[in-house]
């Protein structure tokens, strides 16, 4: 039982080496053969070694705006099918990044839940940036709801 709960445990070794300002960004060390799937589900840890606790608290912060800024699209959107559609993406970013931030740092079991817009990979990435692309669309499908149909652009 010696060899059980590897992965967290040299995630929390990496986490812990950033202090608060951190190594430097690129000069990570637990990145080297230590964190399995560093690139992938712990790339969290890597930069909180690298960035510290300073540029963790960023990222939590940027996570934290784009949950508002989806929010605020899902309630300003003009029909019922655009509130949920922006809320389902909101919910499944904020989703995704709690349970990925909760593996990492211990608190919920490793799924293998990839960062959104963070971690490396193909297809989360894609189908993420995909998300985003429609909340976007929802965000200006809204904004030209709220205008004045004569102060619309092109209309005669």
């Amino acid at each position: 039982m010696k060899n059980t709960g590897y992965q967290l445990a040299q995630s929390l070794i990496a986490l812990g080496s950033g202090g608060w300002t951190g190594v430097g960004l690129g000069a990570s060390r637990q990145k080297w053969a230590y964190v399995p799937n560093a690139h992938t589900d712990f790339i969290f840890s890597i930069l909180g070694e690298e960035l510290g606790l300073v540029g963790e608290f960023v990222v939590l912060a940027l996570f934290g705006l784009l949950i508002y800024a989806g929010i605020r699209i899902a309630v300003r959107a003009p029909d019922t099918f655009g509130r949920l559609l922006a809320a389902g993406i909101t919910g499944w970013f904020g989703l995704q990044a709690i349970v990925n931030l909760g593996a990492v740092t211990g608190l919920l079991p490793i799924t293998g839940v990839p960062l959104p817009f963070v971690s490396f990979g193909g297809t989360a990435l894609v189908s993420t940036m995909v998300a985003a692309g429609v909340l976007v669309n929802v965000a200006r499908q809204g904004a030209r709801a709220g205008v004045p149909e004569g102060a619309r652009a092109g209309s005669a």
